[in-house]
């Protein structure tokens, strides 16, 4: 699993023992009250011990990759709906999705940092630089199955982009992944002044236009080869916050 500064559990051993953050944190006891189940009924289902469990449910001990599995096939549910702070994605894809009862699909999460500003070069240092200088410390997002080490996670704080994103949305921000004509990014633009900003890229021959996610501000066309522009990162997922 990938992980950021900050992020790593420090066992059960010694003075301090670990306690998840609200952005890792699991709904194991939620879901055994939605069941009716007890920890032993859970314990049966996935092929874990009970005290393993009651840790991971109380927040005392750091989940891994096959513990999440198990647990998202023993609720029936997706692995990132077992996370108290849960995803909803861009598009319009079934969120009633179920995990098969065997899988040999590998699964990888990658805690991602939470930063209030974007960052004009991201990268794992730059990242946890713009987390602590933006008040976020020590705030991540859970990612599945991707691999971008300079991922990082935009706090929305207010509600300029609504109703496409919203105040307290958090927007996964990839610099890998290719920003394709009407895809949603996060851009740098401007020759005067510099702008960084969240917003559509449509690409034609001699324009590239941006416009706002919720298209209730006026486009912005800047002209190829001449004005300043460059795509920081791709937006693929939206995380909102469910208090």
């Amino acid at each position: 699993m990938s992980s950021s500064t900050g992020s790593k559990a420090t066992g059960t051993r010694g003075p301090k023992a670990y306690m998840s953050s609200s952005s890792t944190e699991l709904r194991v006891k939620e879901l055994l009250r939605e069941k009716g189940w007890t920890t032993k009924v859970l314990a049966e289902k996935t092929g874990m011990s009970e005290s393993y469990l009651t840790h991971i449910k109380n927040g005392t001990r750091r989940w891994n990759e096959d513990s999440l599995r198990k647990l998202a096939n023993a609720f029936e549910v997706s692995p990132i709906d077992l996370f108290a702070q849960r995803r909803q994605r861009t598009d319009n894809i079934d969120s009633n999705v179920s995990m098969p009862e065997k899988s040999d699909v590998e699964l990888k999460v990658q805690i991602v940092p939470v930063v209030g500003e974007i960052p004009s070069n991201p990268s794992p240092y730059n990242n946890q630089l713009a987390q602590l200088t933006t008040g976020h410390k020590d705030i991540f997002v859970p990612v599945l199955n991707t691999a971008d080490a300079a991922m990082f996670a935009l706090h929305v704080d207010n509600n300029l982009m609504a109703p496409t994103f919203v105040k307290g949305d958090y927007l996964i921000v990839s610099p890998e992944i290719w920003t394709r004509s009407g895809d949603i990014a996060a851009v740098e633009y401007g020759n005067d002044t510099i702008i960084k900003a969240v917003m559509q890229v449509t690409y034609t021959e001699d324009f590239i236009v941006l416009e706002s996610a919720n298209h209730k501000q006026a486009p912005v066309a800047l002209i190829r080869g001449k004005d300043h522009f460059r795509i920081i990162g791709r937006v693929i997922q939206r995380h909102q916050r469910f208090e």
